[in-house]
């Protein structure tokens, strides 16, 4: 678990009506830093107070069992999400989202349709 002293900076919805948070740090040390970069595209929860937390919240935060299932999307909406991820990183030549969606699809979906025979 990574706690670190920060201030909520802003805020901005998404086209997918989700939200992208901003915060920022006083100067973190070493082990901060690699704790933040380690955690860089992984899924988590996160607990933000304006006051530092007592022992108690913090064994409890700690505690917390979850479920990084996502059941607001359906597994079609979750696949078309994951592959734009993949085109914003590495678009592979094509320069619009579509395009790239169809030829990865097909290959998907190739893939499978080989497993049938």
């Amino acid at each position: 678990m990574l706690v670190i002293p920060g201030f909520f900076e802003s805020y901005r919805s998404l086209k997918d009506r989700t939200l992208k948070l901003v915060f920022g740090t006083s100067e973190l040390s070493p082990e901060q830093v690699t704790a933040i970069h380690t955690a860089l595209n992984k899924s988590g929860y996160m607990a933000f107070h304006t006051d530092m937390f007592t022992d108690a919240q913090l064994k409890g935060i700690a505690e917390i069992q979850v479920d990084y299932e996502d059941t607001a999307k359906t597994p079609g909406q979750r696949l078309r999400a994951v592959l734009y991820r993949n085109w914003e990183k590495e678009n592979q030549g094509y320069e619009n989202f579509h395009d790239f969606y169809i030829v990865n699809m097909d290959k998907l979906i190739n893939h499978f349709k080989g497993k049938l025979d």
